[in-house]
């Protein structure tokens, strides 16, 4: 079995998904507009170069989102996080910066915990929810 993580996004998938590709170092595989395809028909005319597929290449993982038009979303996400693990606290602090960047809300501060030498959680401007976290040395990990 193979679980990915499938964003929703309200029109602004590929601007997401490029500042993902920046911060998250990864690399955008594919972003298909509905534009020429099948699902053009389905949807509006300034839906048509929204995104009807992204996929993002992280570390051999994958990140996937689409635009969902507004007849056919959910509403926001919540109740849901992307969550992130690195190797050390630096790049914990750094990729936290860059999803922050442009008006994040902020729901726990990057900080030391019991589980992680630096880990934050918060809200990026593009609705998105993550958790940012540096692996615990070996000499103290619980489990990994």
């Amino acid at each position: 079995m193979k679980l990915s993580t499938y964003l929703m996004f309200d029109g602004n998938c590929r601007e997401a998904f490029t500042h993902y590709e920046k911060v998250l170092g990864g690399k955008v595989l594919a972003m298909m507009d509905h534009k020429g395809t099948p699902a053009e028909e389905h949807v509006s005319a300034e839906w048509r170069d929204k995104i009807l597929h992204a996929c993002l290449e992280i570390d051999g993982q994958m990140l996937m989102a689409s635009d969902a038009p507004p007849n056919r979303s959910d509403g926001p996400m919540r109740s849901v996080s992307v969550s992130v693990g690195v190797k050390t606290p630096e790049e914990a602090e750094r990729i936290f910066a860059g999803l922050s960047e442009g008006g994040a809300k902020v729901t726990m501060p990057m900080a030391e915990t019991f589980w992680s030498p630096r880990f934050g959680m918060l809200v990026d401007r593009f609705g998105t929810s993550w958790m940012v976290g540096a692996e615990m040395p070996a000499d103290q990990a619980n489990c990994g």
